[in-house]
């Protein structure tokens, strides 16, 4: 009995289910029935509707097919769905057993939060989605979408357009060809190459893959990410942008590009604030000059760049180092000054040109801020000058005084005057054998020399000078180096990517004078067994070695 009774309301259960998924007819002015034209069809005309599971259909001609469960609404078709959607359109057939309607001709669907206007419009009632395939457009209270392919999930009110997608506000344009677009939240999610634009500015954003508010202006990109702001092309794997506060932060791979100033900075992280006209940058940060095709390097541990490009101040903080294929440096910070193109070095600086070293407490860089090329160094106080002699590992020619000022040309350093309290220490070797045949020292108030290709070339004393020559066996220990001499060779960036080794990643000691007295015995004992040898001249035709004449 109890079975009998389970078949029973089963049986009951279908059969209600089976009506509930029936067309019911609920009005139409004149019905008719012509096998031989319309096989299978009833013909509704005049105010024609009909229901079927929760959606009411209206318009002025429809062929029902009883059998197939199957509607075509011709003229004027209106479907509701509930107190919340509405299409019209001027066809529209409806298959009652699968809960599909394709509309055309002038489709145009609303719900609460946005309208859809299309040619061709498919409704998919079970899955309660919208698709279409030939273009449509989408306006909700923020934006107009359009695209040629695209669903609409009405339950969660989402957009999944493709190809051809446009997404326009008063403020901004998005073009893309795959985003995800809610129109409640006016959230978008972005999928392949996509660009926005903001109408006003023309700021433009590119990823191919990432997230944008269009209500908040608020932005987050994690594929190829790019921001072109008005001076400025921020590159970096993720890059956050909110435009309403001018901020943009970027992390990874980070390149900023100055399109006035021709100018770039690198790093891993970086902060960047439009309104400001300022940045900050750190993790294996370093800032790129192109000066006369060529690139100067400089790194610290931070970066900050600040004020419009005319008065543009760029500082490097701690743990400096500068690299440019003729000219490399190192100290603790950098502040430069675009619009003078005045660099000025602070704690510890040291400079190397060619082959020469250079230190002071200060040292000043100035570059033509047209042709964008060195022009002119200072070195204040406790200047210092040291070229490493080409055939010795111990001999050092030395130059010092209080202030130093030099000339470029063509990037190469040409002019040094030393101003005060100058003193020199130069190796003398014969230009026909090379051998180290005298060692001379000078003090003069101001010492001026020429150099050529990193060598010196020619010296000058400006005032009386008081000098002595000594032969290399009867060289004084205090005499070979001058006071406050330190070679920092060691320290020195020889290649780009030296620039980003810590200090105290190296291990070995810049040389210091104390660490060259220990050398002054091997000297003398070589020194002699050349005289032994007659290859010693008694006297020198010049004081340097290296073609260096006095005047």
């Amino acid at each position: 009995m109890k079975r009998i009774f389970f078949l029973f309301f089963l049986f009951s259960t279908c059969v209600l289910s089976s009506q509930t998924r029936k067309i019911i007819i609920e009005n139409s002015e004149y019905q008719f029935a012509d096998e031989e034209k319309y096989p299978g069809a009833t013909v509704l005309l005049g105010k024609v509707k009909i229901k079927h599971d929760g959606i009411i259909l209206t318009c002025q001609k429809a062929f029902f097919f009883k059998e197939k469960n199957f509607f075509k609404a011709i003229g004027n078709v209106l479907i509701k769905q509930g107190d919340t959607i509405t299409q019209t359109s001027d066809y529209s057939d409806y298959d009652a057993n699968s809960k599909q309607a394709l509309s055309w001709g002038n489709v145009v669907l609303k719900d609460p939060t946005m309208t859809l206007t299309s040619d061709t419009l498919h409704f998919d009632r079970l899955n309660q989605k919208l698709f279409y395939n030939s273009f449509a457009t989408i306006k909700d209270t923020t934006n107009t979408l359009k695209s040629k392919k695209g669903n609409y999930y009405l339950e969660n009110k989402k957009f999944t357009a493709t190809t051809r997608v446009t997404v326009v506000n008063p403020e901004h344009n998005l073009v893309s060809n795959h985003l995800d677009y809610y129109t409640e939240s006016g959230l978008t999610y972005l999928y392949g190459p996509s660009t926005i634009t903001n109408t006003e500015n023309e700021n433009r954003i590119y990823c191919e893959r990432g997230f944008y508010n269009t209500k908040t202006d608020i932005s987050h990109f994690v594929k190829n990410a790019k921001l072109y702001l008005k001076e400025r092309t921020v590159e970096g794997d993720s890059l956050y942008y909110d435009k309403k506060r001018g901020f943009a932060s970027a992390t990874n791979n980070i390149s900023i590009i100055d399109t006035i100033q021709n100018f770039i900075t690198k790093g891993n992280y970086a902060e960047i604030f439009e309104l400001k006209d300022s940045l900050f940058i750190i993790k294996k940060a370093v800032a790129i000059s192109i000066v006369d095709k060529d690139s100067m390097f400089v790194h610290g541990d931070t970066l900050l760049v600040t004020g419009k490009a005319e008065s543009r101040i760029v500082r490097t903080y701690h743990n400096v180092k500068i690299f440019k294929s003729d000219l490399q440096g190192k100290c603790d910070s950098i502040h430069t000054n675009q619009a003078t193109g005045l660099t000025k070095m602070f704690k510890n600086p040291v400079l190397w040109s060619d082959r020469n070293q250079i230190t002071g407490d200060t040292i000043h860089l100035l570059s033509n801020v047209e042709t964008e090329k060195l022009d002119s160094l200072k070195v204040l106080n406790n200047a210092f000058i040291i070229s490493k002699d080409s055939l010795s590992e111990n001999d050092f020619n030395q130059i010092k005084g209080r202030n130093m000022f030099g000339k470029f040309e063509k990037n190469k350093l040409r002019l040094l005057f030393v101003k005060g309290n100058a003193e020199s220490v130069y190796f003398n070797r014969s230009e026909e054998t090379n051998i180290l045949e005298t060692i001379t020292k000078e003090i003069s108030s101001n010492i001026e020399f020429t150099l050529e290709k990193g060598v010196i070339e020619t010296i000058k004393y400006l005032n009386t000078s008081d000098g002595k020559t000594y032969p290399p066996s009867k060289l004084p220990d205090d005499i070979r180096v001058l006071e406050g001499f330190i070679w920092r060779e060691n320290e020195q960036p020889k290649k780009r990517e030296d620039i980003f080794i810590r200090d105290d990643e190296n291990e070995k000691e810049p040389t210091k004078k104390e660490d060259l007295k220990n050398t002054s015995a091997i000297v003398e004992k070589k020194s002699k067994l050349k005289q032994k040898a007659g290859k010693t001249k008694p006297e020198i035709k010049e004081k340097l070695g290296f073609s260096t004449k006095k005047q």
